[in-house]
């Protein structure tokens, strides 16, 4: 099963009551890993995507020869320009420009729709494992989550008992992240519907992360939860399908109603994306421009994917994994007698490879290995995790 609990040694509290509610700061264990080491390696594999775009890159892949030279940095519209906003409407059948807000990231955009739907909606079934952004913060207030796990033998599904459990217990809303991160894993039409039918019966919302939605490893598009029913809010973001972390800009597309009062919390938080980042997310998601994007993520991912398995097949069974459905990323489990984390730290220290630990997501003795990288650097990086297991295994 999988635990959500923070460790005891790293956890900064500062707590006050206001009535009922407990609030204390439970860190982001991921994030602080990849923040603090992630340009202090020679070899990163702790990202989920592809290796990035650069600027020039966009532009030629759009036939664009004019840069942004002539972009204003003043303000940009607050819940992104209409034409972004159209853009991305498009992506969801029967969405409109009033149904999408542009956020900072799928950070952003995730934080908002937590606040909304914690503040009015209380529990949450969570479907774990999971990105831990929003049950670290429901972590953080009041601690009301009630987990619904991945079943590994079943191809990482959920447990649909304990989601109906977890429903009949008082959740009103179910956070998921699909594909998964750190499995990989798209949910099964069967799961989709049987998530979409037990929320419409019980009145709750869907909150779906899709940010891997586009990376696939198998050429299919995962379906969005968008239509499923009226509850639904769904996040993405420029950073995983398509390359482009470094425009920090995100969405949420949701009830045009919902959506605007979305909005407003965000003058609380970043007031406006920047404008140089919706400029360039225009650029990106202009359909023809898209197609290439996403045609060039899928090329990386299979290629660097088909390696990463025949180093795996080389390894004499020292892993086991599922091959993911989306992203570039590879949720493993190893057979060292390690924890994950000290595991991961001598990768650092000693090899100076990164990885993310299991540990992270509540799992231990699993990695999670980022594929993206250019060739020649993934090969190298693997040779060196081959080389740190020989020695916890002598």
């Amino acid at each position: 099963m999988f635990t959500l609990s923070a460790d005891p040694h790293t956890v900064v509290t500062s707590r006050h009551d206001q009535g009922d509610l407990d609030v204390r700061y439970t860190p982001f264990r991921m994030e602080r890993w990849q923040s603090n080491y992630e340009y202090r390696v020679r070899y990163n594999l702790s990202e989920s995507a592809v290796h990035p775009l650069t600027v020039g890159e966009l532009f030629d892949i759009a036939g664009k020869k004019r840069g942004t030279d002539q972009v204003e940095l003043g303000y940009s519209q607050s819940n992104g320009s209409d034409q972004l906003r159209e853009r991305i409407a498009s992506l969801y059948l029967g969405a409109s420009e009033d149904s999408v807000l542009v956020t900072i990231g799928g950070i952003e955009a995730n934080f908002t729709c937590f606040w909304h739907l914690f503040e009015s909606q209380g529990k949450a079934a969570v479907i774990l494992p999971t990105y831990g952004q929003v049950p670290g913060l429901m972590e953080s207030f009041d601690n009301r989550i009630l987990p619904v796990n991945l079943v590994e033998e079943d191809g990482w599904q959920p447990d649909l008992s304990e989601l109906e459990e977890a429903l009949d217990g008082g959740a009103r809303f179910v956070v998921i992240t699909h594909p998964n991160n750190p499995t990989g894993a798209a949910l099964s039409d069967k799961s989709m519907q049987a998530i979409a039918e037990l929320t419409e019966q019980y009145g709750a919302w869907i909150m779906s992360d899709e940010v891997y939605q586009g990376a696939e490893t198998k050429g299919e598009t995962s379906s969005s939860f968008w239509g499923c029913h009226d509850r639904v809010l769904v996040t993405n973001s420029m950073s995983k399908a398509y390359g482009m972390p470094g425009l920090r800009l995100g969405w949420i597309v949701g009830p045009p109603d919902l959506v605007t009062e979305l909005w407003g919390r965000t003058d609380y938080t970043s007031i406006a994306p920047p404008t140089l980042s919706d400029t360039l997310a225009c650029i990106a998601l202009e359909p023809a421009t898209r197609a290439r994007i996403l045609d060039r993520t899928r090329k990386i991912t299979l290629a660097n994917l088909g390696l990463l398995e025949t180093w795996m097949a080389t390894q004499e069974g020292r892993f086991t994994y599922r091959p993911p459905d989306a992203g570039a990323f590879c949720f493993t489990r190893y057979s060292a007698n390690i924890n994950s984390t000290e595991f991961a730290e001598k990768l650092r220290v000693e090899k100076s490879v990164l990885v993310v630990p299991g540990d992270h997501f509540g799992m231990d003795h699993y990695l999670r290995l980022g594929f993206g990288a250019p060739k020649e650097t993934l090969v190298q990086a693997l040779n060196l995790l081959e080389e740190a297991f020989d020695e916890v295994m002598i």
